[in-house]
């Protein structure tokens, strides 16, 4: 999380903004610690496939965004996997 230009403090309030995003757009029903740890668990992912095709998102709106992409991948994997 370091690397994407954020401290920890900031990672979880942005994380829990980029999950609730998702979650509202994916319209699924999650709680607030599940919101931020998907929004950044979601970053890490994210931000791990942007690089391997040389895109480096860093920054607050970076994060956010790397985040809600995440998020959004996290919960229709979940669902595939439930399914």
């Amino acid at each position: 999380m370091e690397n994407a230009g954020v401290g920890w403090i900031a990672a979880i309030i942005i994380g829990g903004i980029a999950g609730w995003l998702a979650e509202m757009v994916m319209k699924s029903n999650m709680g607030l610690i599940a919101n931020i740890l998907l929004g950044i668990v979601g970053a890490i992912i994210a931000n791990a496939l942007l690089g391997l095709v040389g895109v480096t998102l860093t920054g607050w709106i970076g994060y956010l965004v790397a985040g809600f992409v995440g998020a959004c991948i996290l919960i229709a994997l979940g669902r595939v996997i439930r399914r």
